[in-house]
């Protein structure tokens, strides 16, 4: 699992019905030094959203196989899924 911030939507016309209930966010996943300043140089990615996050929320998220665990034994196609939101991170040994 990873940490990240939502960016924007992704707005599909016609959503495969395995899909629905949900909305595509724009994610940045955020790296430890990262987290200071709130924003990551990282390539964003698309993660499916279920739980209702806004735009610029600090988010966990899982890719992979792991993605798509919480949806057995129907198949989405998911590679990336908003497992959390987060209010706030508190990182050990951090010293500003």
């Amino acid at each position: 699992m990873r940490i990240g911030k939502t960016i924007g939507t992704v707005t599909l016309v016609e959503p495969h019905a395995a899909v629905r209930g949900g909305v595509f966010r724009l994610v940045v996943p955020l790296a430890r030094a990262d987290l200071a300043v709130g924003d990551g140089a990282a390539e964003p990615l698309v993660a499916w959203d279920e739980l209702g996050a806004g735009e610029g929320q600090l988010i966990a998220f899982s890719e992979g196989g792991e993605a798509a665990q919480p949806f057995r034994p129907s198949e989405k196609p998911i590679d990336a899924y908003v497992a959390a939101l987060l209010d706030r991170v508190d990182v050990a040994g951090e010293s500003s």
